[in-house]
């Protein structure tokens, strides 16, 4: 049996606060040792290096990112995105900003080999910040544990084989 593989990937801009969730889980996930076939990135806001990135043939990538869904604030959501889900124009991709769903548009125009996509987000306080700061508000802080138990729960699940 071949070794499953499995991206996280970490999205975010750390000098716009709470946009910096995805960032911080990585940076916590990467102090420890993670399971074999499991690759752990930060991706920051570099769109285009994650879209080569998801067309190198993984069984499951996750994407960890703050995303508004109109919870309450550090509420952490597992989402399937279908292939139409928010689409917007591949065309582009942002330099400086990581739309996940232009990105996952772009790598599926461009045929990578993609495998299972999953997102786990958590609902933001701001995503703004006049001051550019580095700091997650105290909902989004606190739910970065409950999102790693669930990465933890995702990576345990593919990697465990079932019995029939």
């Amino acid at each position: 049996m071949t070794e499953r593989r499995i991206l996280i990937a970490g999205i975010g801009n750390i000098f716009f606060g709470d946009d910096a969730f995805g960032v911080e889980v990585v940076r916590c996930l990467t102090k420890r040792k993670m399971p074999p076939g499991v690759r752990v990135i930060d991706f920051g806001i570099r769109g285009i290096d994650l879209v080569y990135a998801l067309s190198e043939g993984w069984d499951l990538m996750i994407l960890v990112d703050a995303v508004r869904r109109g919870g309450k604030p550090g509420t952490v959501y597992l989402i399937e995105p279908e292939s139409t889900d928010n689409a917007k124009p591949a065309a582009s991709v942002e330099p400086h900003a990581l739309d996940p769903w232009r990105v996952l548009s772009l790598a599926r125009s461009l045929g990578g080999n993609m495998g299972r996509v999953l997102l786990v987000g958590c609902e933001p306080a701001t995503l703004e910040s006049v001051d550019g700061s580095m700091e997650l508000t105290e909902p989004v802080k606190a739910a970065v544990p409950e999102a790693i138990r669930l990465l933890d729960s995702l990576v345990n699940d593919i990697l465990t084989p079932t019995t029939v």
